[in-house]
């Protein structure tokens, strides 16, 4: 390829601009930012992006208390001062004219003003009446102040443990597939890896639109004459496929054969790495019952297993050819070449996730392509704190803080005495996960009957939204509160809503899909009334306090988000007046810190964070007072916790002898399949202009204008057979539901014969009504890449 990094951004961002979208156009809801004049006012900061969970970093300029002006940030190492089309935007996500800007009550029906002092009562008074039924409901894009203070709110105060993230529902097979191997969560490499790569390999993903900053490093180095290899392996064509040297198209599941299968010629090859199998793997597989951490097994077992999936047998299976099948397996099996591969929810969103992720690991231990620069298995996440806040602090439902069990006795101790809790304040049985969840609180008789919403829209994202969402309309003894910067799909069904602050109106902490934790500071001020969602969280808790809730006290009857200033006065953080009196953010932080030693994901300090455009933890401080980063986890040259002359140490190893587990995992079918009834595939997914739901980038005019609506991508073939040209309204539907919106033939993306693809950024057109809800045994994610659906003219009779 002759495209250098920077065009390949520049292209990225032009393309966005220019595409020729299908949907009815309509007024923007979005306004530009205003023209930058040099003048002596416009001050410059730091902060990382909004969007993906990539961690570009952006140089934010502030003019009048206002965001004028985006720029890439050159001091970053994550970025080098690139960005997509969607960080040139970001500033402009905090203007768009119908911000929230004050609390809303539903009364008789509609949402109508009411104070804040009004709205925290209710929340609080809800919440009182039956702890036990309260949920709350984040997000990935949670700083981790906000959902730590989350997290000890409903682990440590309430004693229920019913807090989940929506990162739930895109990387919490990624975590349990780190967990199954290494004992630990969170990437052992880092984006260092693109650096040094010989081949890198996308496993299901679509960086080049996902995450084109990163993308663009292996692009640039292409450019310049190095050998590197793009496979893109995937279930419909993309613009990755475009860029790639080998393109592998595969069917729907079928990743578990295609992995296994290279496992086996690597054996069968006599070209796995011996040496290192031998002194640092051992074996797994499933055990019965199924359970996370499986069965112990050994080498004779695992290859004797593996030894149905021929290439002849994959290809049957997969559709893969049993050429390019042996391809890569020769490639595992070079010692002279480093190996990177990337994945994201084409991996994650799956009900067998947590197995392809394990394989994926193990073909990478099995050839030893593990643990120097270049040799990495890397999961990516879509969200800037997937990783910080819901992995690392804890905020999914069987967690504490720092990578520590509800279920654990001794971890539920080790909160308790950094929160200074009475013993037993913690419950020991996991919450409910998010499908359960919703499941609960949309049925009559379920125990969830209040959830919190905060930095998510479910209304949109949640699968089978008809079985998880929508009956909420019909259920008036359950309550859902939502804060929000905008209306979205989910305050249509709230009772109440809170106006938040975003972004550079709080201050605020990321950590990105490279371990790296990123601070910023407040920058200016949210609209009206609009605040804090931290903030939204202490207040209640103090109201709670108020009402005789002996929860919000720890065992010496202080609140339990007491906060105290340089001279040691108690700062009444919970009123806003006060709030930004002291830093609340480097006092939660500080607070959770300790957490994260545990697992030696040791963070760096607050004030050191102030000074760098992030640090890769473990941070661990040197002789010299100086905070020292890890790119390379588990590898003796750059890991402070492995030991000397190991090479390799897995420290947390589930089998308590610092060995990785390789595990083999069965092809198994997917949960639906088409029939001749529903005869298609249906994919859904996200596109280059948009990010997740819309909620922000549908409001930032340059990209709602390229691309003002969703669609669906259809095969020629399938087009031609079913008499549907390009831009004409089709109908798809699935057993649970059914919508109309053009398709697309011959667009940026190409699907398959037989498979349909659907983005879902587009709240007027709700593709997870058709969504399947079937999730991952071990990680509870649901399958949001295949479901079978069937397609038919809008105009054909019975539309």
């Amino acid at each position: 390829m002759t495209v250098d990094r920077r065009s390949f951004i520049k292209t990225a961002a032009m393309s966005a601009a220019t595409t020729a979208a299908f949907g009815s156009s309509r007024e923007s809801r979005a306004v530009p930012l205003p023209v930058l004049e040099p003048n002596a006012t416009l001050t410059w900061n730091k902060a990382p992006c909004r969007f993906c969970g990539t961690g570009c970093h952006v140089l934010v300029g502030v003019e009048n208390d206002k965001v004028v002006a985006i720029q890439g940030d050159l001091k970053a190492d994550v970025n080098k001062g690139l960005l997509c089309v969607k960080g040139y935007h970001v500033g402009s996500i905090l203007y768009g004219p119908d911000r929230l800007t004050q609390p809303l009550a539903r009364k008789d029906g509609k949402l109508v003003p009411i104070s804040w002092d009004e709205a925290i009562d209710i929340v609080a008074r809800r919440i009182n009446r039956n702890p036990a039924g309260f949920a709350y409901y984040g997000s990935g894009q949670w700083t981790i102040p906000e959902g730590y203070a989350a997290n000890k709110f409903t682990k440590g105060g309430l004693g229920n443990n019913h807090i989940d993230p929506n990162a739930r529902l895109c990387m919490a097979s990624a975590v349990t597939g780190f967990l199954a191997t290494y004992g630990v969560d969170e990437p052992a490499g880092c984006y260092d890896d693109l650096d040094a790569c010989n081949v890198l390999i996308c496993w299901g993903n679509n960086p080049a639109e996902m995450h084109p900053v990163l993308f663009s490093r292996v692009l640039d180095r292409k450019t310049r004459g190095e050998k590197v290899t793009i496979i893109d392996m995937e279930t419909r064509r993309t613009r990755t496929s475009d860029l790639a040297d080998h393109h592998i198209l595969f069917k729907p599941q079928s990743d578990l054969a295609i992995a296994n299968g290279i496992a086996r010629l690597l054996i069968k090859n006599g070209t796995y790495d011996k040496a290192f199998v031998e002194r640092h793997c051992s074996f797994r597989k499933d055990s019965d019952p199924p359970a996370l951490f499986g069965a112990p097994s050994t080498f004779e077992e695992y290859a004797r297993l593996l030894e149905p999936y021929t290439p002849e047998y994959v290809e049957a299976i997969s559709g893969v050819k049993a050429d390019d099948l042996r391809m890569l397996a020769d490639l595992f099996g070079r010692r002279d070449t480093r190996i990177t591969s990337l994945w994201c929810m084409g991996m994650n969103q799956h009900t067998r996730g947590t197995a392809i992720n394990t394989l994926v690991h193990g073909i990478h231990l099995l050839s030893g392509h593990f643990g120097r620069p270049g040799d990495a298995p890397t999961s990516l996440t879509g969200q800037p704190s997937a990783c910080g806040t819901a992995r690392e602090a804890g905020t999914l439902a069987h967690l504490l803080p720092g990578g520590r069990l509800v279920a654990n006795e001794a971890h539920r101790k080790h909160a308790e005495e950094y929160w200074n809790l009475p013993e037993g304040r913690i419950n020991p049985k996991p919450g409910k996960h998010t499908v359960a969840m919703w499941e609960s609180f949309c049925q009559p008789d379920g125990e969830i009957d209040t959830i919190w919403v905060q930095v998510t829209n479910p209304g949109q994202t949640l699968p089978n939204l008809g079985k998880l969402f929508d009956p909420k309309a019909g259920l008036d003894d359950k309550f859902l509160i939502v804060s929000e910067v905008y209306p979205t799909a989910t305050t249509r069904l709230a009772d109440l809503v809170l106006p938040s602050a975003m972004w550079v109106e709080k201050n605020g902490i990321f950590g990105n899909s490279e371990r790296r934790t990123q601070q910023w500071f407040k920058m200016g001020e949210p609209p009206g009334e609009a605040r804090d969602d931290c903030w939204q969280t202490i207040a209640v808790a103090h109201r709670l306090m108020e009402l005789g809730h002996e929860g919000m006290k720890d065992k010496d009857g202080r609140f339990l988000f007491g906060v105290r200033d340089e001279t040691g006065a108690e700062v009444p953080v919970w009123d806003w007046a006060h709030y930004y009196d002291v830093n609340v953010d480097r006092h939660l932080y500080e607070e959770y810190r300790p957490f994260s030693r545990l697992k030696h994901k040791d963070l760096a300090p607050y004030d050191v964070l102030v000074e760098h455009r992030g640090l890769r933890w473990p941070v661990v401080e040197q002789a010299d007072g100086t905070w020292r980063e890890t790119r390379f986890r588990f590898s003796e040259f750059d890991d402070p916790y492995v030991t000397e002359g190991a090479e390799f140490q897995f420290y947390h190893s589930t089998t308590k002898d610092d060995r990785a587990q390789i595990w083999f995992r069965p092809y198994d079918e997917p949960p639906e399949m088409p029939d001749a009834e529903y005869p298609l595939w249906l994919s859904t997914g996200r596109v280059l202009e948009h990010w997740h739901t819309g909620t922000m980038t549908r409001r930032v005019p340059q990209l709602d204008r390229a691309m003002p609506g969703a669609y669906v991508e259809m095969n020629r073939v399938d087009a031609r057979r079913l008499g549907i040209r390009s831009g004409e309204k089709v109908v798809l539907e699935t057993k649970r539901g059914g919508i109309e919106l053009p398709a697309w033939i011959g667009g940026r993306g190409e699907p398959p014969e037989g498979t349909v693809f659907v983005p879902f950024f587009d709240e007027t057109l709700l593709i997870n009504d058709l969504t399947l809800d079937a999730h991952d045994p071990f990680s509870k994610q649901p399958d949001y890449k295949k479901c079978a659906v069937r397609v038919r003219k809008a105009s054909a009779e019975g539309a």
